[in-house]
This record gives C-alpha cells, structure tokens and sequence, in this order.
C-alpha cells in the first residue's frame, strides 16, 4: 500500500509541475521582492505571505517501533517481558479510505494549525497509530509472579511457573497486547518551513517542512492476561515526544499534498490490562517510527 500511495503522490506532483509550467512567466526580477525566507535560496520567490493563515491536513500513517520491555504489575506479581517486538496494523486499501462514516478506522492523521509567521506555525494533531505485540515471538522474562495474583485471585498460568531469567513463547494462550483503537498521539507541535523550489509565478511552490512535537498518549488498550482483559476505554496512559521532516507540494492557493517522517518516543506508565483498575497495570517505553501522507487546505 505505501508503493501505491507514494506512486500517486508523485504521479499528482508530476501533473501539477507540468500544469503550472505552462503559466505566464513572471520577470525573473520577481524572484528579489518576495516574502518568503528560506535555507534554500531558490531562484523565484512567493510574493504572498502565509503568516496569519490556519491550516488543517489529513492523511494517513504507517508506523514501526523498535522493540520495547513491557512490566505488569499487581497483587502477586511483578514481571517484564523484554524486548518485545510490535508491529501496526494497517487497513488494506479501499473504499475505507473515503467512506465518511469508516475513515477513522485506518490509522490516520488530522492537524490543523495557525502560522505566526510566513515560515513558522504552531499546531494541534492527532496521530492515530496502532500497536500490536507480535505473536508467536520468544522473549525473556524478568521478575516474579506467583501462582495466583490479582484482586480477587485468579491463576497467572504460564507466567507463575517461570524464574527470573527464563524464556517464554508469547502466542494467543497467554497474552494479546494491542493499542488498536489506538495508540494515539495528542500532541502540540511548532513547525518551519523552508521553500525548495518556487514557479516561476510564485503560486505554486515545493517547500520542506520540520518540526517538533510534544504531548499526550490517549491509547484504547486491547489486553488479554491471565485469562481476563477487554477491550478498555482510552485514558492517559503517558507522554512523548517527537520529531519530523517532510516536503509540501502546494499545487493550488489553497491547497497541497505532503509526505513526512517522524519519530519519537513514548512512556506510557498508566495501561490498563484485565480491567481491574487501580489493581492490574502495565507500563512501557516505545521509541515509534511514522510515515504518513496527507492532503492540506490554507485558509
């Protein structure tokens, strides 16, 4: 899907380029009474400036994460399973994609944002990602559980017969571990922005956008542990932070398309697991990788 995705973004980057390389050329002069400021330099410039203009994109993410220790802790039990590997989960393409009433099911992405200068602007975002521990996988196992933990008891199964040290197959036995609705980044960000590339008219322009971010993980938990878990409500489960880089093609006055990286990590200290809160946790530290495309509107 990422092949296809990215084969249309440049596919749409090619017939604007050719579409506007047929506007009416401006005096190369124009390019010296512009607005824009970038680390560039290139040879025309915008002769009308962003600052005081809203924002909003939305779009759609692939995300990976480098393997993780994940503690649970409770009544009767202390453990981490070391350097777990996780993957997401994206929804196959389709009419899921445009479909008003399914479009928050894929792991999508939604900012809107206020520049306060022409290259500089502050927003809010929502990274819809999803976490899923991969199963079966071998981890090793670190701490103690006894034969019957949690309030009221109830038996820990495999992990109760397990010492510090030892290694466990993780299948649909004895765990499901997933952010999957999901694991969801809210976080405010400031952003600048860097002109690559300017039409000769100055209305259509390629620009390169960084940033940093920071905020609040609002994951809804899918856990299954010894034998209990559900499907849990979202709660604050953390904290984290990011950054990222990505290139605008603004084809329209109004409107572009745009393709970033970002990465960042998470701690969440606060998830819940087999739905006895204050009772039963897990805790984690996840450094994330994204990939996301969106579409863009200035207003």
């Amino acid at each position: 899907m990422f092949s296809k995705l990215s084969a249309l973004f440049l596919g749409a980057m090619a017939l604007s380029t050719t579409l506007f390389a047929q506007e009416t050329a401006v005096p190369e002069t124009a390019g010296n009474n512009g607005v824009a400021k970038s680390i560039f330099n290139p040879r025309y410039n915008r002769l009308q400036s962003n600052k005081g203009k809203f924002f909003a994109h939305w779009g759609y993410n692939f995300s990976s994460y480098a393997k993780s220790d994940i503690r649970f802790q409770g009544p009767g039990y202390d453990f981490t399973l070391e350097k777990v590997k996780a993957s997401d989960r994206p929804t196959k393409l389709g009419w899921t994609y445009i479909n008003p009433a399914e479009i928050t099911i894929p792991q999508f992405n939604f900012h809107f944002g206020y520049f306060i200068k022409d290259n500089y602007s502050i927003s809010l975002g929502w990274d819809h990602m999803k976490y899923v521990v991969d199963r079966p996988q071998t981890v090793r196992f670190r701490g103690h559980a006894n034969e019957l933990v949690s309030d009221p008891q109830v038996s820990s199964g495999v992990f109760g017969q397990l010492k510090d040290g030892d290694y466990v197959t993780l299948d649909e036995s004895n765990l499901s571990f997933e952010h999957t609705d999901g694991y969801n980044f809210a976080a405010v960000g400031i952003e600048r922005y860097d002109d690559i590339w300017v039409s000769r008219t100055g209305k259509s322009y390629v620009n390169m956008e960084t940033g940093l971010e920071g905020g609040l993980l609002i994951p809804r938990s899918d856990v299954r542990l010894f034998g209990l878990g559900r499907n849990h409500f979202w709660n604050i489960a953390g904290y984290g932070f990011a950054a990222k880089a990505g290139v605008q093609y603004h084809f329209l006055k109004w409107m572009y398309i745009q393709g970033s990286f970002k990465t960042g990590f998470t701690d969440l200290s606060s998830i819940r697991t087999t739905g006895r809160r204050g009772v039963d946790k897990a805790s984690q530290f996840i450094w994330f990788y994204e990939n996301l495309w969106v579409l863009g509107f200035k207003f």
